[in-house]
């Protein structure tokens, strides 16, 4: 069709009232078109897709710079390598008209071209595609994509997905695909829904396909090289069946001797508290407060007595205490709680290995005290002391402790026993986080 023809055509169609009426007739046409993209089609050739410089430009900063900069590009082709045919079109398509046609085999590619030419709102578009459409199946495929693109809206919603249906997670096919940094993150979350055996599985059958990718034999000591101990800590072998621990956990070989030795003690109740291992159990509704704003290194620990009186004003179960530590370090710790009578209402000692730990504030190194059962604190009444005598190398401590934190409408009051000697204070100190679920 000749230039006369199509301009006859333009003008004599459907009345387009609107500036995107108009720049949606012209997309993907050849009519005052100044530059074409070829671009690889699905079958191994290649295909021209026909554009208007001004257009993008006004679009895309990345397409000003291209046709309208220093460096402008003054080819009438411009070649793309990194995408396929059909993705460009429809980043093409959302330039001109504010649509795109997403489904689940474009929406990765529409998200890294919306990022490359600085499409803020149709990676929006992506995102909330993906978020409608994640579920159990895929989360594992989209999270390092999420992470990759730095959209932390669809990275909240991964980690929903996984936390609310974790065992049908771990089973997908994306599972075995992960990098070791998520895997390492999944099992340090309090929130998982999944009994600890089978997340023991899950990541066993992870470090046994890592083995096969890097061509090793899935030993023991190989796996636990591979999983590194950042993720062997991060397994609540304690609230495990001692049966599942037997049957499951000692035919892997991951676990040291004297981490097998220590566990089957515990088991038999030979052992209090195992070394370095969580006895928190799991569960959606476990949740954490942080007192501290600030996580600093380097506190003396030896034989230190600390202590932090504690209020609540609702009713709560409370499941752990956690305490600073430093990287591989081993405490001896002597815990007690008291009611606001002074009479003791919980008491713990052991000795505890440092392991690490997540926190909104930061991560850092540190060991927590269970509570078998939970602890039943009433609203509006001072346990006047949580105190804790800990024997050990120099640890971790927090700085610019507030002394009311809230979280899931719940409010944490807390109160300074430095005129006593204490170390701990309501601005500095021990007691890092506390877990808790609503009575």
């Amino acid at each position: 069709m000749s230039f006369d023809a199509i301009k006859e055509d333009f003008w004599q169609s459907t009345a387009r009232s609107t500036i995107r009426e108009r720049c949606t007739s012209i997309f993907n046409r050849e009519l005052l078109s100044d530059v074409k993209f070829v671009v690889r089609d699905s079958q191994g050739g290649s295909k021209r897709i026909p554009a208007h410089k001004f257009v993008l430009a006004i679009s895309s900063p990345v397409f000003f710079a291209m046709f309208y900069g220093e460096l402008a590009e003054t080819k009438e082709s411009v070649e793309i390598f990194d995408c396929e045919y059909e993705s460009l079109l429809e980043v093409l398509r959302f330039i001109y008209s504010d649509e795109a046609n997403l489904n689940p085999d474009n929406v990765m590619q529409l998200m890294y071209l919306a990022k490359k030419y600085m499409l803020p709102s149709l990676a929006d578009r992506c995102s909330s595609f993906l978020q409608e459409n994640l579920d159990a199946s895929n989360v594992f495929h989209v999270l390092p994509d999420a992470q990759k693109y730095e959209e932390k809206d669809l990275l909240g919603h991964c980690w929903k997905v996984i936390e609310k249906e974790t065992e049908e997670a771990v089973k997908s096919d994306g599972f075995v695909t992960i990098e070791s940094s998520v895997l390492e993150e999944l099992v340090e979350k309090d929130s998982l829904n999944i009994k600890e055996v089978e997340l023991f599985k899950a990541v066993d059958y992870w470090a046994r396909k890592e083995c096969e990718k890097q061509g090793l034999v899935a030993e023991g000591s190989v796996k636990r090289g591979i999983l590194g101990e950042r993720i062997v800590k991060g397994i609540r072998f304690p609230v495990m069946e001692q049966k599942e621990f037997a049957d499951i956990v000692l035919d892997s070989y991951i676990l040291t001797q004297r981490e097998t030795h220590s566990l089957m003690k515990y088991f038999s109740s030979v052992l209090k508290s195992p070394v370095g291992f969580s006895e928190a159990k799991r569960g959606g509704q476990l949740k954490k407060i942080s007192r501290f704003r600030k996580l600093n290194i380097g506190r003396g620990c030896s034989g230190s007595t600390n202590c932090i009186g504690l209020k609540v004003d609702k009713d709560i179960k409370l499941h752990a205490v956690r305490l600073f530590g430093i990287k591989n370090g081993e405490y001896s710790v002597s815990f007690t709680v008291r009611d606001v009578g002074g009479e003791i209402i919980a008491r713990e000692k052991g000795n505890f290995l440092s392991r690490h730990m997540q926190s909104e504030v930061g991560d850092y190194q540190g060991f927590e005290i269970a509570f078998k059962p939970p602890l039943s604190l009433n609203a509006n009444s001072w346990y006047c002391r949580f105190e804790a005598k800990i024997t050990g190398p120099p640890s971790w401590f927090g700085n610019s402790g507030l002394s009311q934190v809230k979280h899931s409408g719940v409010l944490f009051s807390f109160g300074s026993y430095t005129s006593l000697g204490f170390e701990t204070s309501v601005e500095t100190g021990q007691f890092s986080e506390f877990v808790f679920t609503l009575a």
